[in-house]
């Protein structure tokens, strides 16, 4: 009873959305499909098939071209089938104790790259201040009795300053005539320090370990790393070692020494995977970037 004394009308309430009570009856309000679902409708079945199978063609195509064919260098690696950048005579690897025990007689006697003898061997020495690979040492020594040149290279780490880990380095690393220069890993910036501040520390490192060794170390660093960081005319004296994986071409324009292309590579001697790297120039020219190499070679060697 309403306050004012007529009676009120009670409505049924809605139970569920779309549903209405009349009479004791319940009512469901259907909504009509969409354009697109009605399209179909009309549609005769033959014809859907041909959209459904246009629509997975067009799929598989983007696909494709956006996650596959960038990367076919690394796909065709994955399956045991490394493809080798063409135009290069001069083949090596990198190593660490990630390879494990090396069975080094028949790394020299079998292991070929790409039908080719393996040249040059960089070998993981140290890393930041205080850490030497475990390896390091018989590696070193190995690579050398077995013919190959080789190389150290150090990780750069930021935990410790760029003078700590280049003394450190140079208190590890024994090179001698005929080895190459000694190589800087820098893959990683300090995050307190600016880009300016972290040039300028891997600056210190290679001034240090030239001034000790004679010669210019070699900067060792992958494609978007260089050109973020170290994308600077200071560092183009140096020559440069790039990480560039699974593409047909360097896409850096500036010039470079060395290229390691995949992270995938096999070899008779050694168990799993193995960086495989090439020098760009003849194997007379790598040599003439050794240590002492103009007392070994000849004063001659160096004219243009």
């Amino acid at each position: 009873m309403s306050k004012n004394g007529k009676r009120s009308v009670s409505h049924s309430s809605v139970k569920g959305r779309g549903t209405h009570k009349v009479q004791g009856s319940k009512f469901r309000v259907h909504k009509k499909p969409n354009i697109f679902v009605r399209l179909l409708q009309l549609m005769p079945g033959w014809a859907v098939w041909i959209g459904g199978a246009a629509i997975l063609a067009l799929y598989i195509y983007f696909f494709y071209y956006i996650f596959v064919s960038p990367f076919g260098f690394r796909w065709r690696a994955l399956y045991g089938d490394v493809s080798y950048p063409a135009g290069y005579e001069i083949h090596g690897i990198d190593i660490s104790h990630h390879q494990g025990t090396i069975d080094w007689d028949e790394l020299r006697d079998k292991g070929l790259i790409d039908e080719r003898p393996i040249r040059f061997i960089m070998i993981k020495a140290t890393e930041g201040a205080s850490r030497v690979d475990e390896n390091f040492r018989d590696n070193f020594h190995q690579a050398r009795e077995h013919g190959f040149t080789r190389g150290a290279y150090h990780f750069y780490s930021v935990h410790s300053s760029a003078r700590d880990q280049a003394n450190f380095f140079i208190r590890k690393v024994k090179l001698e005539k005929g080895d190459l220069p000694p190589v800087l890993d820098v893959e990683h910036k300090p995050k307190q320090q600016s880009p300016q501040e972290f040039k300028q520390s891997v600056l210190e490192w290679l001034r240090i370990v030239e001034e000790y060794y004679g010669v210019k170390p070699i900067i060792y660093t992958y494609y978007k790393f260089k050109m973020q960081y170290l994308d600077d005319p200071v560092f183009d004296p140096y020559p440069y070692w790039i990480a560039h994986y699974y593409v047909e071409k360097v896409e850096y324009k500036g010039a470079w020494k060395f290229w390691q292309h995949t992270d995938a590579g096999r070899l008779p001697g050694i168990k799993g995977k193995v960086d495989f790297n090439i020098y760009n120039g003849s194997f007379y020219e790598l040599r003439k970037l050794t240590i002492g190499a103009r007392e070994l070679i000849g004063e001659d060697a160096y004219k243009d």
